[in-house]
This record gives C-alpha cells, structure tokens and sequence, in this order.
C-alpha cells in the first residue's frame, strides 16, 4: 500500500498543502486555499480545507496517510496582534536567593514591539512552603488571588529552578489540578538567567489557550477525516514536533513558516552551503545554510532577548507581486515595494487577458491607509476605479526571464501591450523601464545577500542562491546575474514550504551553563537531547548530534536532528555507481577549478578517502597568489551514494584512521592547521565520518573540548571496526 505523508503551509494569504509519496518522494497532488485568518476556527479551518483538497487531488485513503504536518502562523500572529491571555507568574525562591528571585520574576508588562502588551501579575512563596504539611491549602490560596485579578495562563519560576525542578513541577500539578493551564520556567529553558527565563516562559504561556484550542480542533478534524497518523508542527528551528509538545511550548512556533522553507532546501532539494531565498507575494524570506544546517540566533520580543532559538531569517518587502511607485509627473521611478498587488486588492498584468489593457489609463493610487500615493495602477477608462498594478512579475515576464514552466509565467502579450503604453508616458525604452523597476526590487535583496555573507564569512565560490516560492523566478535569477554566482530554482518552487513541512527533521536543542564542561559533562548533555528528541517521535538511527561550546557566555549547546520513526515504511535509495558518482562530483568542481586552476591545466578530480555511506572526493589546485607567489588549496566534497554533497571545504586536510588512532591523528592535525594571532590559538574546522554519521566540531573552539566531543561521539556509536575520516579546514 503506498504511503504518504502531507504537508501543509498556512501562509499570510494562501494555504498550500502538498501529498508525497514517502519511498520516492514524488508529489502526488497539491492543493491552495485561501487562508483562514477570520474564519471561528482560525487557521485550522484553511488546514483541514487543503488536507481535504489533497487527498481528493490525489485520490488518497486515509489509511495511506502515514504523517501529517503543518506549519503555523498563530504564535507569530498573536504577538503581532496582542491577542494573548493575563498570565499570572508565581515567583520561588528561599534564604539570600528570595530578594532577587522576588524582584527578577516580578516582570510587569512584556512589550511585544507594537504597542501591544502581556499583561501580567505577580504573587511570590518562599519555597521552604514546601516543607509545611499544610503547603497545598496555602499555594491554592495564591493561585486563587491571581484567578481574581483575571488570569488565564500561569508560569511558575524558581531561583535556581533548573537544577531541582521538582517544586515548579508540584506548583503546575496543583495550577492544572484547578482546571488551569501553565508552564514552568524550567520546561521552557535550562539555562541561568531568572528574569530571561521568567519572561521566555511568560511568552509561551500567554499563548497556551489559543494554540491549545486551534491545535484540538485541528487534531479532532484530522481524526474525523479518518486519518490515524501523528500530526505535527513546524518549529521556528526547523523542526517539527508533535502537537502535544506543541501544547506545552507555542513559543517554538514562532517563524514557523519560513521554517518550512528552509526544511525544504535541506531535505528535499538537499542544500549543503547555500542562501535560501523564499519569493512569496508580499515579501522574501533570506537565509543560510552552511555545512548542512540553517543558521539560528537568539530571538527577541520587543526588544527583549529570550531563551529561544529561531532561524536567522532576514525579511525583505520585494517579492513577485511588489508594486511599482513612480513620480508624479509619471516620468521616473521613485521606488519598488513594499505594497504587493494581492494586499492593494489589485490583479497582475500577466495574469490578465491582453484585451483588458486596449484602452486604459495610468493612476497614482494609495493602496492602504498610511501607504505613499504614489503606487502606479492601472484603470481602464470605461471604469470607475483601478483593476490591475504594474509589478515586479509583469517586468520579469516583459524581459523574458520566467521560464515556460515557472508558476510566475504570465501572458508576454498582456505585460507587452502594458508597457509599450508607459513607454509613451515616460518617454523611455519598454525595456529601460522594465529594467530598472527589477534593478531597484532586486537591490534591496543583494544588499541583505551581501550583508549575510559578510556577517558569516561565507565563500561565494560554494555558496548556491537557492530559489523557493511562487515568485522565485521573478527575482533570483537577475539577482544571481547581479551578484555573478551560482543559483538554481528549486523543483516545485511555489509549494517548497509545503514540501518542508512534509519533510520536516525532528529537531530539539538543550542549552546549559556549564562552565569549564567536562566529557561526563558533554555525555550528559548529549544524552539528554537524545532522549528528549525520542520521546518527540523521531527515529533512533537517524539522530544527529552537533555539540557547540562557547567559553565565553560558558553556554553548552547540545542539537539533535532525526526524522519521523513512521513505524513502517524505508525510503527507498538509488544508489549509483562510482562512475556516475565521479562524473558527478567533476561537475560540481568544475566552477572552482575554472575560477583557481591554472591556465589549461588537467586538474584530477578522484576520491580520496571513502566509507560504506559517504566518497570523499578532492583536487589539488595551483593558483598565484600576490601575482608572483603561488599555493595550493585542495577542495573537498563529501558525497553521500545518491550523488548528494553531505559536506564540501574549499581547503582542507582528509585523514583516514581507525576508532584506535583517530584520537591521536585529531590530535595531530588541529595542531597543524591551528592558527595564532591577537586572539591567541584558533582550532581549525573539523568534520568526524564515521559509518552514517558526519559530525560537525565547528562549534567548539578549543582543542581540549574538541577532543572531548569527538570521543564521546565515537563513544556513543554502536560500530567498532568502522574507520574514521577526519577533515579539517583552517579557519580564515
């Protein structure tokens, strides 16, 4: 019986679903609805809307759905809009710690940014409570005052909580055992920090009842629809989770959707180091990948730092229905975006009928109260108001840029009729204008491009623009041009998110402050993410830790990836054959060795090391250096045997030992590409592959816990005869 996993994308204006078969990942059917922002179940009615059109789409039986996923835009919407609930906070703490827990868990309001707020109030217990006979009557009585000042949703927050949680937890038995809901602090970070921790889970708790009463409705539509299989949600990392871990930490939606998309470029279009650029209607979403997983940072609320880590995604307001403004003498343009067609309520030029546009006129519109006046749309005379805008899609397709199959692909007679009447207004070229309404779109997204490869020191000689969304080949094509690198469109582009949904990784991160952490330390931590991410569904095989140690926050940072264990069912692999695995890998040199190798020389692509899951391929170049002098570098590319890049360095050393040496060998090559500076000793990259696994040492630093992170990895595997690859590049 085939099995199908479906994915759907609850965007600001559309709901996308998507049905993939899960052995070969083929798109069985799509469907789109619009979303459902006021309908009286919210979002979950578009949800169940598209899950119903896919199945039809598809002519799929329930019993054949073996995962179901989507992503979300309530927690992000909530905040955005102030619609969270009073939550009140129930401070803990004892002897010297109470006058500080008393002052850091009294909070008060939390701004969301907006002039929209968490209301809060604030009761505090002397945790030694705990020890009288009578501490249950007492701590009711509390929770029963913040019952009368309006509170929906409580947090309980301890001094101290994260190492004994037990008081926090007996607190929350006794909220719920009142027919309340929480959170306790250290359930939603276990990092130091009492005011930051206090305000994260305060964040998370003024979305509980919201999030808890679309997920049951969702869940009970699902359920009523016949289908059995887990139903998940999209994280802000990433991941996703199932909806009863969701129902504890709404927080970890935040960014939920252009989570999806970057899901998408990392399981299905299978992105090792790339910019992932998401082309909606309204906006682009930017953001990196490298060494096979995204970039996350800290998020913040208000300008306020929380315990929550989300993808490092830069929106921009250019995307494939961006309006165009032009001056008021309609003989220049003025600026592109942010305004899109759709939200003015205006169609597009290319998606319209060429008749349409034989007698019209050229108006200065404001779209929407506090918009410029400037925006161009266009009327036709025998009307009284405006129908269509000129966009950013109408000039890609005027240029020709839009391939035939590409969802952006519009009516080339319609957009040439539009502009060879501007042309007249504006007293210039059809393609002058064409040009420049996509130069000004086009430059605020190279602006952000570039400021990301700065920020992360990202070599553009592997880096690949990865094109995703309805819009993508509006802007990234030109945009590539624009930058001279690489890009490719991704399959599917208008559903990727979607896609990423249905793919998505489990995912889950444990943070804690360990200063000078030792290898039992290290071990721990791993465990307790290992065990943490089993219990969210995922499959024991396919768990990925990376361990990241910063010294100076003294911040331990454990993150596990795996994929849904569905129980039944394997994706079925092609493996290919050397041949055509080496072809490919000369394929994928062949940009480096253009832009470094010298002039006509027969630079050999081989492998170079190999186990039974991953070849290792590697060149070395010649190239001149301060025009007298000349190097070599040796680049790298880790293949998987499907003729996928796991891993790729511009310059790196491969070392292949055995589990008996592998230390001493590690040892011996950080010395040797260790670099000394201002800063003192910088260890270089390392990568471990042993058996399935490709172990990323880029997050630590020094050579002691290094070593100390590689050996528990090589501890915690389950091969002993297996050899070990070391690569390492020396940090720039």
């Amino acid at each position: 019986m085939r099995k199908v996993k479906i994915g759907i994308d609850v965007g600001g204006t559309f709901t996308h679903a998507v049905a993939i078969d899960v052995d070969t990942l083929e798109i069985i059917s799509k469907s789109c609805v619009p979303t459902t922002h006021h309908a009286r179940e919210g979002v979950a009615l578009g949800v169940i809307q598209a899950m119903r059109e896919v199945l039809k789409n598809g002519g799929i039986k329930p019993e054949q759905v073996v995962l179901i996923a989507h992503s979300t835009t309530q927690a992000t919407n909530a905040l955005l809009e102030g619609d969270v609930a009073k939550v009140g906070i129930i401070g803990m703490g004892t002897g010297l710690d109470s006058v500080r827990a008393r002052g850091e868990t009294n909070i008060g309001k939390v701004p969301l940014g907006n002039g929209k707020f968490i209301e809060t109030e604030h009761i505090f217990v002397d945790s030694k409570i705990f020890e009288q006979e009578n501490f249950i009557d007492e701590i009711k009585d509390k929770i029963k005052s913040l019952i009368a000042k309006g509170v929906e949703v409580f947090v309980v927050s301890e001094a101290f909580g994260v190492d004994d949680p037990s008081k926090e937890d007996k607190t929350l038995e006794l909220i719920q055992s009142m027919g309340f809901t929480g959170t306790t602090a250290s359930s939603i970070s276990q990092l130091y920090g009492l005011r930051v921790r206090t305000r994260t889970a305060v964040v998370n708790a003024s979305m509980l009842p919201k999030m808890i009463e679309t997920a049951e409705m969702t869940k009970r539509s699902v359920i009523e629809s016949g289908i059995t299989a887990p139903l998940m949600i999209m994280r802000s990392d990433g991941g996703i989770m199932s909806i009863e871990e969701m129902a504890k930490r709404p927080i970890l939606t935040i960014l939920s959707g252009p989570s999806a998309g970057v899901a998408s470029a990392l399981m299905y279009v299978k992105v090792v180091d790339g910019i992932f650029i998401e082309v909606g209607g309204t906006s682009t979403d930017i953001s990196v990948i490298r060494n096979g997983r995204p970039i996350v940072k800290t998020a913040e609320i208000g300008g306020n730092r929380l315990y929550l880590k989300t993808l490092d995604v830069r929106t921009v307001g250019i995307a494939g229905g961006s309006m165009v403004r032009l001056s008021e003498n309609f003989k220049s343009i003025i600026d592109v975006g942010p305004r899109s067609a759709h939200i003015a309520g205006l169609k597009y030029v290319a998606f319209s009928e060429p008749e349409n546009f034989d007698d019209i006129e050229f108006v200065l519109i404001q779209p929407k109260t506090g918009d410029p006046s400037n925006y161009l749309a266009i009327k036709r005379k025998n009307l009284n108001k405006p129908e269509f805008a000129l966009t950013t899609t109408d000039a890609a397709n005027f240029l020709k840029i839009v391939s035939d199959k590409a969802y952006s692909k519009g009516n080339f007679k319609s957009v040439e009729k539009v502009f060879a009447k501007l042309s007249k207004l504006m007293n210039k070229p059809p393609e002058e204008i064409a040009k420049n309404i996509l130069d000004i779109a086009v430059e605020k997204v190279k602006e952000v491009i570039t400021g990301l490869i700065k920020e992360y020191k990202l070599n553009p000689s592997i880096i690949t623009l990865i094109g995703g969304g309805g819009g993508a080949e509006v802007i990234v094509p030109y945009l590539a041009k624009k930058l001279n690198m690489e890009y490719k469109i991704a399959e599917n582009a208008e559903v990727i998110s979607a896609i990423g949904v249905a793919l998505g990784i489990i995912r889950e991160t444990v943070e804690r402050v360990i200063p000078n952490p030792t290898e039992q330390d290290i071990l721990k931590l791993r465990n307790d993410v290992i065990s943490s991410i089993l219990k969210m569904g995922a499959k024991p095989d396919s768990i990925q830790v990376a361990i990241e140690i910063d010294r100076q926050t003294k911040r331990v940072t454990a993150i596990a990836t795996g994929v849904p264990d569905l129980k039944e069912g394997e994706l079925k692999k092609r493996i290919i054959s050397e041949v055509e695995l080496t072809e490919i890998a000369k394929k994928t040199f062949k940009p480096l060795l253009d832009r470094f190798a010298k002039d006509g020389a027969n630079v050999e692509v081989k492998i170079i090391a190999q186990n039974r899951f991953y070849k290792v391929f590697g060149a070395e170049i010649e190239r001149k250096k301060f025009f007298i002098f000349k190097d070599k570098i040796k680049p790298v590319k880790v293949f998987d045997l499907e003729g996928n890049i796991k891993l790729q360095l511009q310059d790196a050393e491969i070392i292949e030992t055995d589990i008996e040496k592998f230390e001493k060998d590690l040892v011996n090559v950080i010395d040797f590409l260790t670099i000394y500076g201002d800063a003192g000793a910088i260890a270089p990259d390392v990568f471990l592959i042993f058996g399935h696994k490709i172990v990323d040492l880029t997050g630590v630093m020094f050579k002691e816990q290094m070593i100390a992170v590689a050996r528990t990895e090589i501890k915690s595997s389950e091969l002993i005869d297996e050899k070990v690859i070391i690569i390492a590049e020396a940090r720039k």
